[in-house]
């Protein structure tokens, strides 16, 4: 048998979970502050949800996708990406209706995708998001830009890169679109083969290409930015007015389409310009998807929205040298020394935790020269002693594991001394 986890998934062991729990909180302060919401939508969807929401011409749909059919013979996928996933969720809730508008939401989600292991890149990745549905206002494209960028300045990252692009509304794309084609029809048999299919199904996804991106035809493909109508192209100004005024630095890439299908007008990337951080930059990649509620039933509702990787900031934080602050202390521990004592330690420990105060015991019968290597290896600030002659006077023993200092309090107000203790005395 093959133990071991599946190719392309890891484990995440207690030390290191306790970094994402930080950056968790991080992020969810501030969330908070920007005013979104949490979201959590069900790990699999009917497949239909991501082959009309993110399209059939993309990479994700056509050769990454874990789909299989469950019993009742329904066609269900794993969830690859989260935007599609909360789309539907926000149609099938009604929450257009909702007062509020618009709404915005943010996740944390577990995506699966089949592609080559690689680092950065899992079969089983972990996404932060957000998504923001009913406003076509350019200041919101600019406000979730400014969300992402908050999170990685607020973790201590400095080598970020902001770059942006508009792939314009759906006339400007159709005219980019016929441009694209009489440019790369002439180079076809010299493109790869999925840029030969992408030529007749979605040629803007060719300038997304990784294996072409060296071809000569590529550096004089035209640019989106000259087909954009009067319309988008405004558009375009007001967000980098707005990244502008919010002192947010950015440059503009006539090539970053993003690989999905349902983005129009602003589209955008973060990358880590970190040296030694890998072949794969890009920390979080988004952009508007107007229409996108109308491929899944609802209402035509605008939306904006983004995914950023947990996998890919951890290491653009470690190839930055930025410790993620973990406290890993103990407030205390309980050693206690003979059977009736171990008995009383149950009851005390469980009344401790019920008053909020963080506290662990032996439960391997050591003697009490292994428990204080216990407590010791647990970095307890507080050991509470109770043996045979404190069970006679009802006291237990408090000492400080910093200072040494130790003293007895009677075993009635031992929550009460523990909280005094923990808020600055000493024993």
């Amino acid at each position: 048998m093959n133990m071991k986890a599946p190719r392309g998934t890891n484990d995440v062991l207690p030390g290191e979970v306790k970094k994402w729990q930080y950056i968790e909180s991080v992020i969810k302060n501030i969330c908070d502050r920007f005013h979104y919401e949490e979201i959590r939508t069900p790990l699999f969807e009917h497949t239909e949800v991501f082959q009309r929401g993110v399209g059939d011409s993309t990479d994700i749909v056509q050769k990454e996708m874990y789909t299989f059919q469950d019993r009742g013979g329904r066609s269900i996928t794993l969830r690859p990406e989260g935007t599609a996933a909360v789309v539907r969720a926000f149609v099938e809730n009604k929450l257009y209706g909702s007062p509020i508008q618009p709404v915005k939401l943010f996740y944390f989600m577990q995506m699966f995708r089949y592609e080559r292991p690689q680092q950065g890149r899992m079969r089983q990745l972990n996404q932060f998001g957000v998504e923001v549905l009913g406003s076509a206002d350019p200041a919101v494209d600019a406000e979730a830009i400014a969300l992402a960028m908050t999170v990685y300045q607020e973790l201590g990252l400095k080598s970020l890169k902001l770059v942006i692009n508009s792939l314009g509304d759906k006339e400007s794309r159709k005219s980019y679109r016929q441009a694209l084609v009489e440019h790369f029809s002439p180079h076809k048999d010299k493109l790869c083969t999925d840029c030969q299919t992408r030529l007749t199904q979605n040629p803007l996804r060719i300038l997304d290409c990784k294996k072409d991106r060296d071809h000569p035809a590529m550096q004089t493909a035209p640019s989106i930015l000259d087909y954009l109508n009067e319309a988008s192209a405004q558009y375009f100004e007001q967000v980098k007015e707005y990244l502008t005024l919010m002192d947010i630095p950015f440059t503009v890439d006539k090539n970053l389409v993003r690989g999905l299908d349902y983005y129009n007008h602003t589209s955008f990337e973060i990358m880590s310009d970190a040296e030694g951080f890998g072949a794969i930059t890009t920390l979080t990649g988004g952009g508007r998807y107007n229409g996108l509620t109308e491929e899944l039933g609802g209402p035509d509702t605008p939306g904006i929205g983004f995914g950023m990787g947990i996998e890919r900031l951890l290491l653009a934080l470690e190839a930055e040298n930025i410790e993620i602050p973990v406290d890993n202390n103990l407030e205390c521990y309980f050693v206690s020394v003979g059977e009736e004592a171990d008995k009383q330690a149950v009851r005390l420990v469980h009344d401790l935790r019920k008053h909020g105060i963080q506290v662990d015991k032996d439960y391997q019968g050591r003697k009490m020269k292994a428990q204080f290597k216990s407590a010791d290896r647990l970095h307890a600030k507080f050991v509470i002693i109770l043996g045979e002659e404190e069970l006679a006077k009802q006291v237990a023993t408090i000492k400080s594991m910093e200072t040494g200092d130790q003293h007895e309090t009677p075993l009635s107000r031992l929550v009460e001394q523990m909280k005094e203790l923990l808020q600055g005395g000493n024993a």
